[in-house]
Formats: structure tokens, sequence, C-alpha cells
């Protein structure tokens, strides 16, 4: 009878777990879209189409007051072709960025990734990062002048020095105020993602002049990926050598204006796998912010402090736009050119230490094997013989608990009336026998942080984006596609969220299973009960997560497995007590149908 109860408990609260996980996740995520791999979107045009289908974008979002540094400017509403169409862009093709560059105004604002397509499919055509002002996807980066307090106007159509920005050719944009001073602006792009803009004011006229170079980076949060607190999206900087995470959109729209405590070393907007940020100039003084435009519009502020600038004299600012990708190896190599903490732009969180290490490996492994997959599969096999002297220990010490196991029940037995007497008898007789009771523990313990650092990496390495694995596994970083409800895709109906369980799902239930089955502690009747269930409810849990996340736990779970029969082999008398733990439980199931 009350093996049926804990049974029945234990079904209600595995039930409970299994619903109050997709509770909880909708409501830790409001935004749903975003709350799983399944879910997410991660390219910034694409994001805005859903959320400007579900209705969550905001209305009119283009047709705001517009972003200069004081004043304020009604923008038209334009389509992304008819602002890329007009007249005055420079194109700019590097090795991994191609767009122009809009000489009405000075702005970078056409920016495509190269080598991020948008889908897994190979002509799903490249990321579109940068898009003009005034596009429901709009996010540029625009450089000018302070001119005794007054800006240089929007709409000034700058000179051209040269036909297209590339890596050997740079381009300058000039213009001369009535004034008779003069301003140039010369951009210069690497290989990867970086663009330098020197700034010049020369004083040409008769008296002194005082000038502030700016620049900053606006975009629109339509089309940013969703903030959550497994890893940050929005504002983002380093100040006085740390990079903060703490503002998020609505932050900055709530405050109007945010300006983090520190020296500027680098500010600006992050997604998951995108990054656009301004590096001011080294040892320049300087002043940062971040600014709420209203309707979803943010900006990402670079002042530099006035500057008097005698007649016949110049001042010149360097600023750097890194407009990409967050590449670790590329961020580390910026960071190790001078960017302070520019490769903690990637959010790893409390587990860098072990995520890191993790994305290292991997990496390397993938070098070797170049499949992502496969590199998870031996890297898992490496964790498991690093913890094998681990597994070693407990299971030996699994085996010296079984052999004081008649000594125990004496002791329990003798002090039955006195838990307290009872307990430090137990206790005596652990040092008396050298045993650790807790020596168990540890295995699973070491390997929590290393699950989670390994998430870390599958969510956020774009390194892992859209890499297949084998068969219908095509990308590692989403979700398995195959679901077994709708006969892996050849009925006509989309499976919902919760029941979406695939392949890779199931074969984690039933290789968890087993590893609960060969465990050899011996468990009370509820404990047997959950862990009978408890594979299958996370084997719903889990189906959301990415496959390559479940293809480690798999691989992992197989590895137990062996281990675990190996161990055996060397400790026959787990075995022997395993299998008459086995006789034991059905035996008292035999008593209980009789009973019963």
């Amino acid at each position: 009878m009350d093996n049926q109860r804990n049974l029945l408990l234990a079904v209600v609260l595995c039930g409970l777990i299994l619903i109050g996980w997709d509770t909880a996740t909708r409501f830790l995520y409001p935004d749903v879209t975003g709350t799983t791999q399944a879910d997410r979107v991660d390219d910034p045009a694409q994001r805005a189409q859903v959320r400007q289908a579900d209705g969550t974008a905001p209305a009119g979002t283009a047709a705001v007051p517009a972003g200069d540094i004081e004043g304020t400017t009604t923008v038209v509403p334009v389509t992304l072709d008819g602002a890329l169409g007009a007249a005055g862009r420079v194109p700019i093709d590097a090795p991994e960025v191609s767009g122009s560059l809009n000489s009405v105004g000075a702005r970078i604002d056409d920016i495509t990734l190269k080598t991020h397509r948008q889908e897994v499919e190979k002509d799903s055509g490249p990321i579109r990062l940068f898009a003009p002002q005034g596009t429901d996807v709009q996010q540029f980066a625009k450089f000018g002048f302070l001119v005794d307090g007054q800006r240089i106007a929007d709409d000034t159509q700058w000179q051209v020095d040269g036909d297209r920005l590339t890596q050997e050719t740079p381009v300058t944009l000039r213009y001369r105020s009535d004034g008779g001073q003069s301003f140039a602006i010369r951009f210069e792009i690497d290989e990867h993602y970086m663009i330098t803009a020197t700034q010049t004011a020369a004083n040409t006229g008769q008296g002194a002049m005082v000038v502030q170079p700016f620049a900053y980076v606006a975009r629109t949060s339509t089309t940013a990926s969703a903030d959550q607190w497994l890893v940050h999206s929005g504002p983002i900087g380093a100040f006085g050598g740390s990079v903060d995470f703490s503002n998020d959109y609505d932050d900055v729209q709530e405050a109007g204006q945010v300006t983090p405590e520190g020296n500027v070393d680098w500010l600006g907007f992050t997604d998951i796998y995108w990054l656009s940020t301004l590096i001011p100039q080294d040892g320049a003084a300087v002043d940062g912010e971040f600014t709420s435009l209203g309707n979803d519009l943010y900006r990402a502020d670079l002042v530099y402090e006035p500057v008097t600038v005698a007649a016949g004299q110049q001042v010149t600012r360097t600023t750097r736009l890194f407009a990409g990708a967050k590449e670790s190896a590329i961020l580390s190599q910026y960071e190790a050119a001078g960017v302070t903490k520019f490769d903690n732009s990637i959010d790893w969180g409390w587990f860098s230490v072990l995520a890191k290490p993790i994305w290292w490996l991997l990496t390397h492994l993938f070098d070797l094997v170049k499949n992502f997959g496969v590199a998870i599969i031996l890297m898992t096999l490496l964790i498991r013989l690093v913890l094998f002297p681990i597994a070693q220990k407990q299971f030996s010490s699994m085996a010296a608990m079984r052999a004081i196991q008649p000594k125990m029940k004496a002791v329990q037995e003798k002090y039955k009336d006195d838990k307290q007497k009872q307990q430090q008898e137990i206790m005596a007789l652990y040092k008396k026998e050298k045993v650790n009771p807790l020596a168990g523990c540890l295995p699973l313990l070491i390997q929590i942080p290393i699950f989670f650092a390994l998430y870390k990496v599958l969510y956020l390495a774009i390194e892992m984006r859209h890499q297949p694995f084998a068969l219908w596994i095509r990308d590692l970083s989403a979700p398995d596609p195959a679901h077994i409800l709708n006969l892996f895709g050849l009925l006509p109906f989309e499976v919902p969220g919760l029941l979406a369980i695939g392949p890779l799902a199931v074969l984690l239930g039933i290789s968890m299973w087993l590893t609960f089955r060969l465990n050899p502690t011996s468990m009370d009747p509820m404990q047997q009960q959950i862990f009978a269930i408890m594979p299958w409810i996370l084997m719903f849990v889990m189906a959301p997560f990415a496959a390559g996340l479940l293809i480690y736990w798999i691989t992992n779970n197989v590895l137990t497995l062996t281990q675990q029969s190996y161990l055996y082999s060397r400790h026959p008398q787990l075995k022997a007590q395993a299998a008459k733990n086995k006789e034991d439980r059905e035996r008292a199931k035999e008593r209980e149908a009789k009973g019963a």
C-alpha cells in the first residue's frame, strides 16, 4: 500500500516537474520566441520580421526623432532597397565584410557578414548586421564633429576620396564649412570586422574653434536577440577595465540615459552572436553613455572632450568600429592588440573558467576531425578518462560501504531508540573503517559545472552555429529537428513544443534509464520509483535543448555504462549485491502482490 502511495506521489511530482518546466521557462523568458534554441532566431532581419508578425514590434519604428548627439531630426521611413539604392554610396569589400559607406552624413550603415549565412541552407544569404536609418532593421554607426557646440548636419554631403573601401584601399570623406574649417574622416578596414575611422578637424579660418569629434552606434532593439538570465543581449561595454553586462534595453528606456562609471574602453550593443561597438583612441579623454530615443531605438555615444584648435592648427582622433561576429579567436586577437577585455564580450558567465577550456578543446578537436559532433564525442571521452580515477574511488567507496553494511545494521538495531547516539556510532564506524559516504557523490558534483559550461559553449559559441553532425542533424546548436509524433515530418502538422520529442531525446531517456538500472547503490522504494520515472521526464525536459548537448549526454551515459561494467569486474561484491538487490525487489513485489 505504501509503495502504491509512493508511486502515485512520484508520478504527481514528475508531472509537476514536466509541466512546471515549461511554465517556468515561459515565466522566466517572457519572449517565448527566444526561449529555446528551436525558437531562437539569430538573424537580425528575421528577428524583426518575427516581432512585426506577432505584433510585439512598435508601430512606426522608423518614423521617430532620430539620432544625433544633441538635437532631433525627424526620419522618414524608407525601404532597405530604397535606402541602399540612393546616390553617394561607397562600396565596402573586405574578406569577411561587404556593404557600403554612406557619404551623406558620414555613416557606415550597410554591412553584411560574408562568412555567416542566415540559415542552415547554404544559399540562404549572408547575415545583415547594419542597415540604414529609417529602415525597419536599422543599425548603423555615424562619425562626426561638434564645432563650437554645433553639430555638422546629418544630411551633409561629404566629398569622397576613394572608389571602394577594401583592406588595401582606404576611403576618405572630406567637408569644408562655410567658416573655412575643413574636416576629414579616413576609413580603413582590416581582414576581419574592424573599421578604423581617423577624424581630423583643421582650423583654416581666422579664429580659434572648439571641436569635439564624436561617434555613435544606433540601432533598433526590434532586431535584438532575447536577453536572458543565461546570456546578455543589449547595451554592453568595458568601463574601467571590466565588462559591464548590467544594463538591458528596458533599463535604458526607463532611465532615458545611462552613463556607466569608469573610463570607457569600448561600448556598443551585443546580441548572442553579433557585436557592434566603438573603441576610442587610447589615452584620449572621452565620455560614453547609452541613450533611449523612444520606440525601441537606442544609441551608444562616444564623445571626445572639447579641444580648442587655434587658427592654422588641427586635431585628430582615431576611433575603431567593430561590427561583426563574436568569434572568440578573433576577439582574442583584438584583445591582444590592445582592446581591453574584448574577449569577455562573450558572456561566458560564472563558469568561464571551465567554458573557455571546453571551447578551446572542442575547437582543437574539430580541427582534427572536421566535425563538431565527433569532436563533442571525443571531448566527452577525454573528460571521462580524466574523471576515471575519481569514478574508481567512488566504486571503491561503494564497495567499502557495502562491506560494513552488517555492522551498520547492528548499530542501528542497538541504538534504535537513541537517534543521536546511533548517528555518533555510525560516524565512528565510518572513521574506523576509513569510509567516506559522500565519496559516491563526487563524480556527479564534478560533472554538474562541466555540463553547465558545455551548455554555455553550445549556446554562445558561434563556431558551433550551423555545424552539422550526421544524417538529419544539420545544426548542433539547434534542437533535434526530427519529431516522432509527426513521423519525422511525414505527417503535415507541427508538433507542440512539449511533445516535440526527437530520436536524440529518446536515446537520452533509454541510456539514462539503463544507467540508473546499473546503479549499485541500494535505494528505498520511493527512490527506486523516482529513478525509474526520472529518465523519461528528463527526456521531455531536454528535448528542446541543443542537439550537441544531447549528444554529449548520450555519449556520457554510454561511457558510464561501459565504465560501470568494467568496475563491476573489479569489484565483484558490488555486482553480486546489485543482483541480490534486484532479487529482493522482485520478492518484495511478489509479497505485495500476494498481500493485495
